[in-house]
């Protein structure tokens, strides 16, 4: 189930149904969940902790409660479950146990950032987060070898690393990036590499990033005539 980025009330309305008729929940962080419920006057729900260290013991704990017919929602501490975010080895168990899994669409940095960009997105690769380090030079170098846009999540210690890496290896890209996407401090910037570097090295560099990586140059051509043929 989707979840708020930022903002409490861009949750939906069959989301909080949903959130209210579940036995159980299972999230990431116990704290937000409860800060979530707690805003739409949901209480006395048995919360499951479901995060990357502990997938095999929570999927258990799922699984039990399901077998008692028991529902349970699953969500993340913001947008969408699977995206970049635990979900994908709940579902995948779940499924191949033969429970139905049914999404409960809502909000995802990923469109969030892409319904705003000024950049051609008709089509994209989208990345999520480079390893931190081993293998993140030649993931790099993959992605430049597409030719196509592509989108990256990124942490606020590694951003400026990345637009140096984007520099590096798309010579002619063109950027946009959407900070804190939903929240009191929002921010969508376009620009190149430098440029940007420039920007977010003013101040306090905080929030989670969504970087559209154009490449530019003959490759935007080749993008946007493509573009063009799909209108």
């Amino acid at each position: 189930m989707a979840t708020p980025l930022g903002n409490l009330d861009d949750m939906t309305f069959r989301a909080v149904s949903t959130l209210r008729d579940a036995g159980a929940i299972a999230c990431e962080d116990t704290r937000r969940t409860t800060i979530l419920l707690r805003h739409f006057g949901i209480q006395g729900k048995k919360l499951v902790t479901y995060h990357s260290f502990n997938e095999e013991r929570a999927v258990q704990q799922v699984t039990a409660l399901l077998e008692e017919g028991i529902d349970v929602a699953l969500v993340t501490d913001a947008g969408t479950p699977g995206i970049s975010d635990p979900g994908y080895s709940m579902a995948n168990a779940l499924h191949s146990q033969g429970f139905d899994v049914i999404p409960i669409p809502g909000p995802s940095a990923l469109t969030a950032a892409l319904s705003v960009c000024p950049l051609p997105v008709s089509s994209f690769f989208f990345a999520g987060f480079l390893p931190h380090k081993k293998g993140r030079k030649s993931r790099m170098e993959y992605l430049a070898s597409l030719a196509t846009t592509i989108v990256l999540y990124e942490s606020p210690h590694r951003i400026l690393k990345l637009f140096e890496e984007v520099k590096n290896n798309f010579p002619d890209a063109e950027l946009f990036v959407a900070r804190e996407i939903s929240k009191m401090h929002e921010e969508y910037v376009s620009g190149t590499p430098d440029s940007l570097s420039a920007h977010f090295s003013s101040g306090q560099i905080r929030g989670e990033f969504v970087v559209v990586v154009h490449p530019g140059g003959s490759k935007r051509s080749k993008q946007q005539k493509e573009d063009a043929d799909h209108h």
